[in-house]
């Protein structure tokens, strides 16, 4: 089952429990937070409870398991996580406030009672004797490429000692601009001395 069957499963689940305005929202590709949004409304706290219960005991049944929950025992708003799509279960006075149609609207509303289209992957015709030539062809190619790796990388190793040798050469100079400086602080203290 995939995660829009299953956002359609949980939405028709909470219809069955008499929820209100029930939404659910496409956010595929259009947002990091989920790929859909299921909002529901309950008219009281054993109605909210009673939504969230029956979403969550037949998810279980099929396999499917909450990641996280929000909202513990609260009266006007519960969010369960189940990975691809997250569930808002509210009262109307939290859903006016909270305002999440609003927030959610730059995504597509699906009707989940229509039965959700499954996807048919193409497989095209493949030939087998086509296959076992063009696998012998790259691995002459991977021979003459190691070949040319060596060369190259045989090629660099001199370049990297010419650059070691010059780093000595460096130093050299910097010690020698510090001993120059050292005499010339130690020449001005002489000189004051006299």
């Amino acid at each position: 089952m995939n995660t829009k069957e299953l956002v359609c499963l949980a939405a028709r689940l909470a219809d069955s429990k008499k929820a209100e305005d029930i939404k659910v929202i496409d956010l595929c590709g259009l947002s990091s937070l989920c790929d859909y949004i299921l909002i529901v409304t309950a008219t009281s706290k054993p109605h909210l409870d009673a939504v969230e219960e029956e979403i969550s005991k037949k998810l279980k049944e099929q396999g499917y398991y909450k990641l996280n929950r929000d909202g513990g025992d609260s009266n006007l708003w519960r969010v369960s996580d189940y990975g691809g799509f997250l569930a808002h279960i509210m009262t109307q006075e939290a859903r006016d406030f909270y305002a999440l149609d609003k927030i959610f609207s730059f995504g597509k509303e699906i009707d989940f009672n229509k039965p959700v289209k499954k996807a048919v992957k193409k497989v095209s015709a493949k030939k087998p004797a086509a296959k076992k030539a063009s696998a012998k062809k790259p691995t002459a190619k991977k021979a003459g490429a190691k070949k040319s790796a060596v060369k190259k990388a045989s090629a660099k190793k001199p370049a990297a000692k010419k650059a070691a040798a010059k780093k000595p050469a460096v130093k050299k100079a910097a010690a020698s601009k510090k001993a120059a400086a050292s005499k010339k602080t130690a020449v001005k203290k002489t000189a004051k001395k006299k």
